[in-house]
């Protein structure tokens, strides 16, 4: 987890339930924390989490078999990715 930061400039205000205000308020307070250090660090948790999530790229078992098929045995290139490639090797050779 990235560290903390300790300069905290920025403000956040939501409106809630007073349910769940009271609820973070019991939760915050058995753990030991304010409202705010809980709030902050649950949603620094669940942002991370989002994060990874948006990050890695879940295949079915028949996709997944596919592409490792695709990969070890990769199909004949086609007239149209050829020129592609070609193409992209003037561009960057003339950089």
């Amino acid at each position: 987890m990235p560290p903390i930061a300790t300069n905290k400039t920025s403000r956040l205000d939501a409106r809630i339930t007073p349910e769940l205000r009271e609820q973070l308020r019991y939760v915050a307070t058995r753990q030991g924390r304010s409202v705010t250090d809980y709030v902050t660090t649950v949603l620094r948790l669940a942002i991370e989490n989002d994060i990874l999530e948006m990050d890695v790229i879940r295949l079915s078992r028949e996709a997944s078999e596919r592409f490792a098929a695709a990969l070890i045995d990769p199909p004949e290139l086609t007239p149209t990715i050829k020129r592609a490639f070609a193409h992209h090797r003037r561009l960057v050779r003339s950089e």
